[in-house]
Order: C-alpha cells, then structure tokens, then sequence
C-alpha cells in the first residue's frame, strides 16, 4: 500500500463521494477510481459500495479507514519531528489526558515551555483510560494523563502532586443538592450516571468498592459516559446523577446544576505515563525534563 493511496482513500470516506474526492484532490474521476480498485485488488476486499449519488464503507473498508487514519498521523507525526531536528528547538507534542482539574499543572508546563520556544506545539487528545493508552502503545502520542488506577507495567511514569475528589454532579432543584455530603446510603435508590471508572474492572483498585461496600452492585445505574461534559447534559435533563470528579462542570452562577463530594472522602492521584526505552524527538525531551524537574519532590 503506498501512504498516497491512504490519503486518496480517506478522502473519499470524508467526502462520500468519489467525484467529490477527486475535486478535493485535484484528479480525474477516472484516475481516483482506478487507485481505489487497485487498493481493493491488492488487499483482496472490497472496501467501498458505490451508489448512484455516494459511497459508502464496506466492515473492511471502515477496518481500513481507522488503521489508514493511523498510518497517517504516524507519517505526520515522524516527518514534524525530523523536521524539526533540522531547525532551530521546535516540533509537535502530543499528549492524551482524561479529564481532570490537575490539567492545569501541565497546562502550565506548556506556557513556561513556549515562552522559551515559539516554535513548539502542543495537541491534547482527550479521552478515557483505553483511549490514551491505545493511542501511547501505537506511538501517536508521546505521553499519557491518566488517572489511577493504571498498570504501569509497561511505562515509565511520573506521579502528579494533586488529587482529584470524587462526588455528585446533580441538579439545583434536588432534594440532595441541600447536603454538603453525600454518602452512600444517599446513593441508593436513585438513577446513578456513572463514569466508566467506576466499572467493576477498575473499582477494586481506585476504591469504589471499598467505598460502597456490599451495595455496590445494588446501585441503579441508568447510564454510563466517558467525558463528562455530555454527563453534565444528561444531568440538566433531569436523567439521574452523575458520579465524577471535583471542577470539571461549571456549577457556579446561573448554571442549574451543583457538586456534592463524597463522605468519606474519595481521591484519585493521577499518572503521567510514557512509554519505556521512547525515543523523544527534542521537544518532547524538553517537555519531559519540565515535568521531572517541576515533580520531583513527589516522586
């Protein structure tokens, strides 16, 4: 497969069209659909159902389209990085995150860093544990926020100074929303939108259930979310309460909803993970010198 017939490819799956494709790459209709059929030919699939007025993607097609988007972006990502060898200090950083206030110190890091250097660039990917780490094991991106718990077997990894509180996103207008705790007992018996942390496969170790103990699986959960802006919304409509972290909805003003903490008490300390024997290009070994020398004391 050549990296150009990639590029051809994802363009018409973003276009959904070949003559609209071939407009955005400046090709004939005729040229851009002899290279699809090849890339078909050569890896014996067929990838795209063609239409009267749009194609659209074969299960392979789209299989090819995410290991395409891939390819892509590694390409992209190692010819910036020697690019920037080549000039003075500058290059892309990439980094994913989970969500969480403790952002703040890496956004921080980030400032300090581009008053001294203009000419690198950071990109935050956010998304949950699964999605950071995937994205870290394949080399799209050079470091990992993420929340504990986490296997560290794989990754070199700094520990960050702050910790994040868990409670209760819940609307205004809630008869809980007059405590200033919440405890488990109040848990129980209302519709509970859940942060995939709080799955049975990471409780035991970030304490949800030692938390809640034997009602654990007795809890009402009506929904699930991985970011927890779209929980927020589920929240306002009135579909249940959401379990998160501490500062990550706006509950000040005029907004309708509020944060409850937890009682006792609940942390979760966060990670910044990478991955071992990584070779850095020089912005990035920038970065991770701030890091080391900003969180040392904690580590």
């Amino acid at each position: 497969m050549e990296l150009r017939v990639l590029k051809y490819f994802l363009t018409v799956a973003r276009e959904g069209s070949i003559t609209g494709a071939a407009n955005s790459l400046h090709l004939t209709q005729p040229t851009l659909s002899r290279q699809l059929q090849e890339l078909e030919k050569e890896l014996g699939q067929k990838l795209l159902v063609r239409g009267k007025y749009r194609v659209t993607l074969t299960q392979e097609g789209l299989m090819l389209r995410k290991r395409a988007e891939e390819i892509v972006d590694m390409v992209e990502k190692t010819e910036a990085e020697f690019s920037a060898l080549k000039d003075r200090i500058g290059g892309d950083i990439y980094i994913g995150c989970g969500e969480t206030d403790s952002m703040r110190y890496i956004a921080q890091i980030m400032r300090d860093i581009q008053l001294k250097y203009s000419d690198i660039k950071f990109h935050i990917h956010s998304g949950n544990a699964e999605d950071v780490t995937e994205k870290l094991d394949k080399g799209l991106i050079d470091f990992g926020i993420l929340i504990q718990p986490i296997d560290l077997s794989k990754y070199d990894y700094i520990t960050m100074p702050a910790k994040d509180t868990w409670g209760v996103i819940m609307r205004k207008d809630s008869p809980l929303a007059q405590k200033a705790v919440i405890k488990m007992e109040d848990l129980l018996n209302i519709p509970i939108i859940a942060s995939r942390q709080m799955s049975r496969k990471y409780s035991a170790a970030s304490g949800f259930l030692d938390w809640f103990g034997e009602n654990f699986d007795n809890l009402n959960i009506t929904a699930t979310y991985n970011l927890v802006y779209n929980a927020a919304i589920m929240v306002e409509e009135g579909i249940g309460y959401a379990v998160t972290l501490d500062k990550l909805v706006n509950t000040t003003g005029q907004t309708n909803v509020c944060f409850r903490p937890l009682s006792p008490k609940l942390e979760s300390g966060l990670d910044i993970v990478w991955k071992k024997h990584q070779v850095f290009s020089p912005a990035a070994e920038i970065f991770l010198t701030e890091l080391k020398e900003r969180f040392a004391q904690n580590n």
